[in-house]
């Protein structure tokens, strides 16, 4: 959390500058810091600020979701796709309370948002006035800065700063919120650039005795294993890596915040880490002998238990964030700094190697995932239609070109699991938080920002209802985003969880639906639903064909697991099959 004070000589002075409404500067400073689209819901303590939307509209787009929450992710899906800073913007009270969750989902998955609320006449703060809340403390642990302006004059210098915060070093969410009165002022608006402050240095200088280091270790390796998460793609760092792993030869394993960094078909790409994970990948962890870790924090979801974790094994971790070094695992070679200038110094120091004869081994291992679990998935000829087969489908299509965006939950394993991509920025979902209802909005986010994209939503039954008034900000905003709803009736990881640790004990994971087809229907989008397994893959050539917003139900095995697993509390080396 960084916590200075603005300080007026840290910017730089611009010769122009204009009399203004502190609203109309929150406006102009959003404009000069390149936001040109940004979601939100007005009310009362932000309406000065909507007000001087309404004249620059041809400037900054702004996109009427319809709740502060689908605003937050809406604003997560555009930055992920995008690379850039998501804007969101919501009134005091429960308009920002409503933002929270998102921000927090923001803050634990370092994706860049500026987030602007609205708040009481600063004369009434403390007064518990109508939809006056503690914004500031309340989102102080899940946001990377805050700052509550209370003077028209701090306007410009905040949303500078918030920007430059937002998206240096390890990107985060800011927010900034702006007493009434504030937006009513005048102020002798100018844009500075904020160029940065003493306390907050976005990332290290770079040690060439840690990467030298590094590099002995893995010159000196037999069994080199590379896990790498999305510091890759925060840093634009996927060519730098492929040159890495490529003259060292070493397979390498991805979280699902890092999946798309690495062509899915690329030689030395051996998987996905974790709970939910390839067989191979998570078997030889405990295998390996230097292990390197790229720009992923060792979240538990990957590591299973940590008193079992890769001892075997030397440890190096490429981070930008010292907090992250030995937080969770003990390493042997920190490198701080961004991965794609520590990657682009190791990969020169590096020996170029082919460690062919231990990329068999991943490899045996995956052909037994394949026959045990894989091929049962993706290929079923009887029984009910399988989420897997419903991924391969869409794979066949798209050929590895489009963005996918998933929700929390049996169907986001699969499609982590079985999603072909061919680029980076491909893989949009809600990692450290998990939080349902994430990915409607965010699908509007992501194709909004990539409208040249095809951008397809991946959603479960339960996920789906808890923002499905989305499909109102669809509608009215014409966004051609294509969904697919895999209806299970249930809440399917946490059945089987129930299924396999609470003997079947289903406690409130039963889903009684509503007919999605005449709700979809309502807000004027095309929709089909499946049943049959022979009707599947014309269905999803019909969605992706149709020019316009789709939803696509498909009625998938009501009871079907997702394996392999790791169970809780067990090492990663002991993910079971089945």
């Amino acid at each position: 959390m960084i916590t200075e004070e603005l300080t007026k000589e840290e910017m730089k002075p611009s010769p122009t500058m204009k009399t203004m409404s502190g609203a109309q500067a929150v406006v102009q400073a959003l404009i000069d810091e390149g936001a040109d689209l940004m979601f939100g819901y007005p009310g009362g303590a932000i309406m000065p600020v909507y007000d001087a939307l309404y004249d620059v509209d041809d400037e900054l787009t702004h996109v009427l979701t319809r709740h502060e929450q689908g605003a937050v992710h809406a604003a997560q899906g555009y930055a992920r796709a995008t690379g850039k800073v998501g804007v969101c913007m919501a009134t005091s009270g429960p308009g920002a309370t409503n933002l929270i969750t998102g921000i927090a989902d923001a803050q634990i998955d370092s994706t860049p948002l500026v987030c602007i609320t609205g708040q009481v006449h600063s004369d009434l703060l403390g007064t518990d006035a109508f939809q006056e809340t503690d914004v500031i403390g309340i989102s102080m642990p899940v946001t990377k800065w805050n700052f509550q302006v209370t003077k028209a004059e701090e306007i410009p210098m905040a949303i500078a700063k918030a920007f430059y915060i937002a998206r240096t070093g390890k990107p985060g969410p800011v927010l900034v919120d702006i007493t009434k009165d504030a937006q009513f002022e005048t102020v002798e608006y100018e844009y500075r650039p904020f160029l940065g402050m003493r306390s907050y240095q976005p990332k290290n200088k770079l040690d060439l005795a840690q990467v030298q280091e590094a590099a002995q270790l893995i010159n000196s390796a037999k069994k080199p294993f590379v896990l790498f998460g999305q510091g890759v793609i925060l840093s634009k760092a996927e060519k730098e890596f492929k040159a890495f792993i490529e003259k060292g030869g070493i397979p390498s394993g991805w979280t699902i915040l890092g999946l798309s960094a690495l062509n899915s078909d690329h030689y030395l790409n051996v998987g996905m880490l974790g709970m939910h994970g390839n067989y191979a990948p998570n078997k030889m962890t405990n295998e390996c002998d230097v292990l390197i870790a790229v720009g992923m924090r060792f979240d538990d979801r990957v590591t299973g238990d940590l008193s079992r974790y890769a001892k075997q094994a030397k440890v190096v971790h490429l981070e930008i964030d010292p907090a992250e070094i030995d937080k969770n695992v003990k390493t042997d070679v920190a490198v701080l700094g961004d991965a794609k200038e520590t990657l682009l110094a190791l990969t020169q120091q590096i020996e170029e190697r082919n460690h062919s004869a231990w990329l068999s081994e991943f490899r045996k291992l995956e052909q037994e995932e394949i026959e045990t679990v894989i091929e049962e998935e993706l290929n079923p000829t009887v029984g009910e239609l399988s989420m897997g087969e419903v991924i391969q489908a869409i794979n066949e299509r798209t050929k590895g070109e489009a963005i996918v965006v998933t929700d929390v939950g049996q169907h986001q394993m699969v499609t982590c699991r079985y999603a072909k991509f061919k680029h980076s920025k491909s893989l949009i979902t809600s990692g450290g938080l998990g939080t349902m209802g994430f990915c409607l909005p965010a699908a509007i986010g992501a194709k909004m920002g990539r409208p040249n994209k095809e951008v397809i939503a991946v959603i479960g039954d339960g996920g789906f209802q808890m923002t499905i008034q989305e499909l109102g900000t669809i509608f009215q905003s014409k966004t051609p985003v294509k969904i697919v709803v895999l209806n299970n009736e249930f809440l399917g990881m946490v059945r089987q969880w129930q299924e396999l640790f609470f003997d079947k004990r289903y406690a409130s994971t039963t889903m009684i639906n509503p007919d999605f087809q005449t709700i979809v229907k309502g807000y004027g989008i095309a929709t089909k639903k499946v049943t049959k397994r022979e009707a599947l893959k014309d269905a999803v050539a019909e969605m992706l064909n149709h020019e316009g917003a789709y939803f696509l139900e498909v009625k998938v095995g009501k009871e079907n697991n997702v394996f392999p697993m790791v169970p809780t509390g067990a090492a990663v080396s002991e993910i079971r099959l089945k």
